[in-house]
C-alpha cells in the first residue's frame, strides 16, 4: 500500500526544482545562442578555426604551401 499524502516539504521542493530546472535551461539556451551566433557571424569554418587569439604560423595564408615534415636533430654521443 503506497503512502498518497504528500507533505508540505515536497511541494516546495518541487517548486524550487522547477524553478533551478528553468535557470539551467535558460543559461544553457543563452550558451547555445551565442555559439550559434558566433558561429554564423564568421561566414565560413576557415576563419572559426583560426579565431582563437594567438597566431598559428602554420595557418596563416603565406605558409599554406605543401607541408614540410619537421625533422627532430639527431643527438650527438
Amino acid at each position: 500500500m503506497a503512502i498518497q499524502v504528500e507533505h508540505e516539504i515536497h511541494t516546495r521542493r518541487r517548486g524550487r526544482n522547477i524553478g533551478v530546472g528553468l535557470l539551467l535551461l535558460g543559461f544553457i539556451s543563452i550558451v547555445f545562442g551565442l555559439t550559434v551566433v558566433k558561429v554564423l557571424q564568421l561566414g565560413n569554418l576557415r576563419s572559426f578555426e583560426t579565431f582563437d587569439h594567438v597566431v598559428r604560423p602554420q595557418i596563416l595564408p603565406e605558409n599554406m604551401t605543401t607541408p614540410t615534415p619537421e625533422v627532430a636533430p639527431e643527438a650527438s654521443n
